[in-house]
């Protein structure tokens, strides 16, 4: 089987080319652009993948609230036109989307279930949204997979990179009291277990939609706390409110996502989230080694 792998150098989609090895070919964006559709059927074509897995995104929350129009054609136009494709030649699609498409609901505090109504609060939400929604009734055979705070390895590697992880860790070196939310409260998710994760649907036959993140929940302040901690750092962290951290774009404020569905149709339980930043902080430091 071969499985086509957009977004081969981000988080997700290097963990997916590490795991599956020889049975996937990885598209960057110089090779597939989401934002040009010309280069969607061409670049396919010639590969002739069973699976597209969408792992490609604008994932800039704040900067796409000064040009929606940009996030709105990656996220949402890019996936209609992956949908038309792969149905038009019964190729399953499995499409990475998020838990920003909630955040509206600001009483909420059970995590949400796929079939909870959506309420997306910024232009890369909504985007995020429409994409989901143009693979849903545009390919019969699809994936949808939600996931939540994702960091990965590929950040280590890459020029520019980041994840909160790594942003935390630099800013460490700055020195001074570092100022985290702490009103936010979701699940982090390293790449390692959401690979893991669409592996076991995939091999399980799964299709619809799903939740994949993470055991459990955390603020961004805590999470915070726990990188330093587990990293033997003596940082001070000092708690803030997002009103007072002042980003362009709003986020939710519960986005936790239950992750019931995946674990009984897959048998996959994923890690909570402070053992899967053990494994991260662990192997980050073989990969310095």
């Amino acid at each position: 089987m071969v499985i086509a792998v957009l977004g081969a150098t981000g988080q997700l989609g290097s963990e997916l080319l590490e795991l599956w090895g020889e049975a996937a070919v990885g598209l960057t964006r110089e090779e597939l652009d989401l934002s040009d559709p010309s280069t969607i059927e061409a670049t396919l074509e010639t590969i002739a993948p069973e699976v597209v897995v969408n792992a490609a995104a604008y994932n800039q929350v704040d900067k796409a609230e000064s040009e929606p129009a940009a996030a709105m054609l990656v996220n949402a136009q890019g996936p209609r036109q992956l949908a038309r494709w792969c149905a038009s030649r019964g190729v399953r699609l499995v499409h990475v989307s998020t838990d920003f498409v909630f955040g509206s609901d600001t009483s909420r505090s059970e995590p949400y279930a796929e079939s909870d109504e959506t309420g997306p609060l910024g232009a890369y939400a909504l985007s995020k949204l429409g994409g989901e929604l143009y693979v849903r009734s545009g390919c019969p055979d699809h994936l949808v997979v939600r996931t939540c705070g994702l960091y990965g390895h590929a950040a280590l590697r890459r020029a520019g990179g980041g994840n909160f992880v790594e942003t935390m860790l630099r800013l460490e070196s700055a020195g001074g009291p570092i100022r985290v939310v702490e009103d936010q409260r979701c699940t982090p998710t390293s790449a390692s277990v959401l690979a893991a994760a669409i592996d076991a649907l995939l091999e399980s036959g799964c299709r619809g939609l799903y939740h994949a993140t993470c055991g459990g929940s955390t603020t961004w302040c805590e999470f915070t706390r726990e990188i330093f901690e587990r990293s033997e750092l003596d940082v001070e962290v000092e708690a803030i409110t997002t009103s007072e951290f002042g980003a362009p774009a709003a986020r939710p404020g519960y986005s936790v996502l239950d992750c019931g569905r995946l674990v009984r149709d897959t048998g996959y339980t994923p890690p909570d989230w402070d053992d899967a930043l053990t494994e991260y902080l662990a192997s980050r430091e073989a990969d310095h080694e």
